[in-house]
């Protein structure tokens, strides 16, 4: 008990020790963003071959885009911004203007001076007049909410004051907004490994003797301190966990109760199977994972052996998928080759695999749905690119003779795809946590 408690405290005190403070979040999030700008986004816009990119919102309104575009002292936009960015690829230049009455932070330079030119539309047609851009990039999208951040008063508004010869040079930035959204810097990926492992640590201390004492602590009880951790950090969460149970006398409950219903205010008890689906946000980037753990009768002292079995298809799933993952493969043909390969295996899959990083559920190819294991129309239709980040979610379903029942191995932890393939950003969860089974007087 002694060797444990100090754990604990080891653990909330590295916490601690790792969380900036918010003068340093700021610095450090300006100083990633100076090298999305500078580095990323020129090689963005010559691979989509769009060389002006118009990104337009109103405060709080904002395009999706624009919100992961704002420096650490911008919480919003302000009136209406509006951004340029111009790509000259012969002079390898590019240039960050604002159509608005201030500098964006350092990176991005106010070219609206209102006195000369009170009219702000006005303002930037004669930009892209003097830039005089091939491709006019502007956030429409059918099929990628993220990338369909224009609204349509913006989108009149442009239209009217735009010369006709201009308008037909207009085209959808979709590539390039996902592009901008799903890439990965190196400095970025340094953060993340920082976050994840924030995350793993906080899910650790949860499924833990501190927080839980069989017959008294409830799933509420769990999220809710789970919640308060994140607060008392300093952090945010994108959504709000949950924490469910699998029991040998309960039928296994449905895929659309698992993900939308949950467990409200369940009593724990010996020779539960937790699971938890938990992630938060530091600096711009998130964070999204599933775990498992057993709580142990007084009697036991480790998990039981058909369980941590049943947990091992749960691993082997994630090798199949992550094995697929490969430059230019849209998510449909990675979901169906892999469910192909891990039923030849004997195995009962679901897969349902999403992009992850500036926003939780982010731009990019998506590796099918809980309700879609056919393959998702256009977002499964996008092609997989290096230096993006995934939330490899997936379930397998497993019949435990012990409890004469089914039960879900439901696994989601943050991996990076890179130039030299997969890995994960900080490990991932290789056996279930085992929670001691000391009941409360």
């Amino acid at each position: 008990m002694r060797i444990l408690i100090v754990l604990i405290f080891l653990i909330s005190f590295s916490l601690k020790a790792q969380i900036l403070s918010e003068r340093e979040r700021a610095a450090l999030k300006d100083e990633i963003l100076a090298d999305r700008f500078n580095e990323l986004l020129p090689n963005l816009m010559d691979r989509t071959e769009i060389d002006m990119w118009v990104i337009i919102s109103r405060e709080y309104n904002e395009d999706p885009v624009l919100k992961t575009m704002l420096p650490a002292l911008w919480l919003n936009a302000r009136r209406r911004t509006i951004l340029v960015f111009y790509r000259n690829k012969e002079e390898n230049k590019i240039e960050k203007l604002a159509v608005a009455r201030y500098d964006i932070g350092e990176n991005i330079t106010s070219a609206w001076n209102k006195e000369d030119q009170p009219d702000q539309w006005k303002a930037l047609v004669k930009i892209i007049e003097e830039k005089n851009p091939k491709k006019i990039g502007i956030n429409i999208s059918k099929h990628f909410g993220l990338a369909d951040g224009m609204v349509k008063t913006d989108y009149d508004e442009f239209l009217e004051v735009l010369p006709d010869h201009l308008e037909n040079r207009l085209v959808s930035a979709e590539e390039l907004a996902i592009g901008w959204i799903e890439t990965r810097t190196e400095k970025e990926m340094e953060l993340y490994r920082d976050l994840v492992q924030i995350t793993h640590a906080i899910i650790d201390e949860a499924f833990s003797e501190k927080v839980i004492t069989p017959g008294v602590t409830t799933t509420d009880d769990v999220v809710w301190w789970m919640r308060q951790k994140v607060t008392d950090l300093g952090l945010e969460t994108w959504f709000h966990p949950t924490v469910d149970i699998q029991r040998t006398n309960e039928a296994l409950k449905s895929h659309i109760y698992s993900f939308s219903k949950g467990e409200k205010d369940k009593l724990i008890i010996h020779g539960d199977l937790l699971h938890c689906d938990f992630g938060i946000t530091y600096i711009g980037l998130n964070t999204d994972c599933q775990q498992h753990a057993y709580v142990l009768h007084e009697d036991e002292n480790v998990v039981p052996h058909f369980l941590s079995k049943a947990f091992e298809k749960g691993n082997r799933l994630q090798d199949i998928l992550t094995s697929n993952f490969s430059v230019g493969n849209t998510g449909n043909e990675i979901l169906l080759k892999s469910l192909e390969e891990a039923k030849k295996e004997g195995l009962r899959p679901s897969i349902y695999t999403h992009p992850l990083g500036l926003y939780g559920h982010s731009a990019g190819t998506t590796i099918g749905m809980w309700d879609s294991q056919g393959g998702v129309p256009f977002n499964g239709d996008y092609p997989m690119y290096p230096n993006t980040v995934y939330a490899i979610e997936l379930n397998t379903t497993v019949t435990i003779e012990e409890w004469k029942k089914d039960i879900r191995i439901m696994l989601e932890e943050d991996g990076f795809f890179g130039i030299d393939g997969f890995r994960y950003v900080n490990g991932r969860q290789k056996s279930i946590k085992a929670i001691p089974g000391n009941s409360k007087e």
